[in-house]
């Protein structure tokens, strides 16, 4: 059995999803957009809940999959700061939250993710990192500075289809998340792991 199989057990044993977010999967599949998927999704749920999260930051939000999952966890007391430079992904995201009555507040900041976490305060509870993979090791830093201690630094595609194993893959987005690993491990700001749930999930604690 290889890591497909068991994606697609994983897949097949996973509850279905309240009809805004199977529609919302139904859109990401028909488009080709990558969103985290419901593996993924759970996972987040999970971490918000047992991190009794209220303030969020998203380095990448695309149409609001993630974002969704973390509002069903933290409800009308959290906020969720998202980030992307396309208003139609914006305008997509909040239609669905619309639809499915969610309570969390959000607020949506259209530009490059980086400039726009510079310029904000924390403390965050959660710092979700899903943006362009050559830029990911610019976004350590900016987790450190805005998290609060116990808070957690979570990043998407962090085994990135494999490539990040393959010696013979150097374009700059495997070089960025490989960079990237090595840094966030190396940093004593953060207690890292990583796991290889759907396409590999790094959680680091900010120490």
């Amino acid at each position: 059995m290889d890591f497909s199989d068991i994606d697609a057990y994983l897949h097949k044993v996973t509850p279905k999803r309240e009809p805004v977010l199977a529609a919302m999967e139904k859109y990401a599949k028909q488009n080709g957009f990558p969103i985290i998927g419901p593996l993924v999704g759970r996972f987040l749920y999970q971490m918000a809940t047992l991190a009794k999260a209220r303030k969020i930051l998203e380095l990448g939000s695309g149409f609001g999959y993630s974002a969704y999952w973390f509002a069903r966890a933290i409800g009308s007391q959290g906020r969720i700061i998202m980030t992307d430079m396309d208003q139609a992904n914006r305008d997509r995201a909040f239609k669905y939250f619309e639809q499915a009555g969610l309570d969390a507040k959000f607020t949506y900041h259209l530009g490059d993710a980086l400039k726009i976490a510079v310029n904000l305060k924390g403390p965050y509870d959660i710092v979700l990192n899903d943006i362009d993979k050559q830029d990911y090791p610019a976004t350590i830093d900016i987790a450190a500075s805005l998290l609060r201690p116990g808070g957690l630094f979570i990043t998407d595609n962090v085994i990135w289809s494999g490539k990040v194993y393959d010696g013979k893959a150097r374009d700059a987005a495997t070089r960025g998340i490989r960079r990237f690993t090595r840094m966030l491990y190396a940093d004593d700001r953060f207690f890292t792991t990583i796991m290889p749930v759907r396409d590999g999930i790094s959680v680091a604690v900010r120490v």
